[in-house]
Parts: C-alpha cells; sequence; structure tokens
C-alpha cells in the first residue's frame, strides 16, 4: 500500500566523486594520461575526491604530478597524470568536471510503513554524458511551480518551479535507472494509501502538480503496455486531458515521476515525453 504523491520538489544531488563531462582539445595532460568523457575521479593520490573546488586544491598540492583513481564503464583504474600551470600560475588538466546536479521533479509515492519515498520515475543522469550520476549523497526540497514551458511539436517543455535550497523534505539514499529514492522527515499531505497494480490498455489518470502548489488528476489513455521492456518504458500514455493539453501541451519536463493510477490503483509513473 502506497500514497501517490503527484507533487513536485526540488531535488538536490551530490555525485561520488568528480564526473568528467568534457576534454580541451589538443595535448593535454587529462588527453595524455588516458581520461575519458564520463570517467568518475574519485581519488587523487590517496586522498578522495568529494568536491570539484578539493579536487582543484588536490592538483594545486600536487607538485606536476598526481595519480589519479578513476571508475568508468567495465572497471577502475588508475592513470598518473602531469598537471600544467596555466597563466594564472594554477596547476589545470584541461578536463570540465561536475560534482552536483540541481532540478526539479515529482514525486511518485510514499510508503506510509516506512517513510521511504520514490520519485523522477528515471534517474538523475549528467546532462553532457547522459549517463547516471554517480550517488554520493542529496536530498529533496519543497517546491511550487511558477510557469509553464509548453510542450510543441518535436520540443518537450517543462515546469519552472521555485525552491528552497536551505530546506529539505528529506535525505535521498539512492539514484537509479528507475527513480531517486529516500526518506521523508514528514509524511505527505497527499491522501489514502492504495494498492499496486498492473497497468493495462484503457483510461487512467495522472496525477500531476503544474500550478503553483496545486496536485490535481487528469485524465489519460493507456494505449498500450510493453511487458518486460529492457529501458523501464513499460508502457505507453497519451494525454486526453483538456485542461492539461491547454496547460501544458501534455507531458512536459518536470513532470516525470506522476504518478499513474488506473482502477483505484498505482499503477506507474511518467517517465519521458
Amino acid at each position: 500500500m502506497l500514497v501517490p504523491v503527484g507533487h513536485t520538489v526540488g531535488i538536490k544531488l551530490f555525485s561520488r566523486g568528480v564526473v568528467v563531462v568534457k576534454l580541451s582539445s589538443g595535448g593535454t595532460p587529462a588527453r595524455e594520461c588516458g581520461l575519458q568523457t564520463g570517467d568518475v575521479i574519485v581519488k587523487c593520490g590517496e586522498t578522495p575526491v568529494t568536491s570539484a573546488e578539493q579536487f582543484q586544491s588536490l592538483l594545486q598540492k600536487s607538485g606536476g604530478s598526481a595519480d589519479l583513481q578513476v571508475n568508468r564503464i567495465g572497471g577502475s583504474v588508475t592513470l598518473s597524470v602531469e598537471p600544467e600551470k596555466n597563466d594564472q600560475g594554477i596547476y589545470c588538466i584541461g578536463a570540465w568536471i561536475r560534482d552536483s546536479m540541481a532540478g526539479i521533479g515529482t514525486m511518485t509515492y510514499y510508503d506510509p510503513a516506512t517513510g521511504v519515498f520514490g520519485a523522477l520515475g528515471h534517474g538523475i543522469t549528467d546532462t553532457d554524458t547522459a549517463l547516471l550520476m554517480p550517488f554520493s549523497n542529496g536530498s529533496i526540497l519543497p517546491s511550487t511551480v511558477k510557469a509553464v514551458k509548453r510542450g510543441e511539436v518535436g520540443a518537450a517543455g517543462e515546469l519552472r518551479g521555485d525552491f528552497d535550497l536551505d530546506s529539505d523534505l528529506g535525505p535521498l539514499y539512492a539514484n537509479t535507472g528507475c527513480g531517486i529514492f529516500g526518506r521523508l522527515e514528514t509524511p505527505p499531505d497527499a491522501g489514502e494509501a492504495m494498492p499496486i497494480g498492473e497497468a493495462e490498455p484503457g483510461p487512467a489518470v495522472i496525477r500531476a502538480n503544474v500550478r503553483g502548489g496545486e496536485v490535481a488528476e487528469y485524465d489519460i489513455e493507456i494505449l498500450k503496455t510493453i511487458p518486460g521492456a529492457q529501458d523501464g518504458r513499460d508502457l505507453v500514455l497519451c494525454v486526453t486531458d483538456p485542461a492539461l493539453l491547454e496547460k501544458t501541451g501534455g507531458i512536459v519536463q518536470g513532470m516525470s515521476g506522476s504518478p499513474i493510477l488506473q482502477n483505484g490503483q498505482l499503477v506507474g509513473a511518467v517517465t519521458h515525453v
């Protein structure tokens, strides 16, 4: 028995190590040592890497030579890099790195028995590499929808919201291909729990927050189900509700995680548009 929520939340996530999102062109130290886009630098020397700023500080202390422990698809490797000083005298290796992400999404469910919640319905990926962000820690934040960029043919719209980076609702403990998961400090005001069921073609509703802090149910049609889909996209839906079509043009970014309800059961979540 889970409580379908459907309210937007702010999300902040910090990576385990730093993600290499781009390499400078030419013969840079990063390229020469074998660093690749999508690599995750988890150690510099014997010191665990915890942020972009800390990694930069470790490079300055390296004296022009450092061993990097790197996680990449297929395993872990150690690379020896020789940072070079730029015009300002700062050691650099020629790589853009990222250590965190922030955005808006929708909470799918809350489990009253455990306090666990699930949101997004898909994992948080790096915007440049499209790879799942390696998870260290994070939390969700109160959010309200301030504006909607309507979806058009060939271009997904988006929800635009405000959230307070200093006001946590609860910590995250996982970032997976099926969504983000965590525990709430306080139960959400979202109604009664309902059983989990299997989606089937036919009428259904999604519970979504596309205006202020208001959560409403909107009519959809489940067009088909795809049992055993490897990417987790195991149903296809079409928005039929005139009010939602007028407001958003259909499904837009930020609605990911909106619970799908059918025959009094929670049967899935919106994931992609």
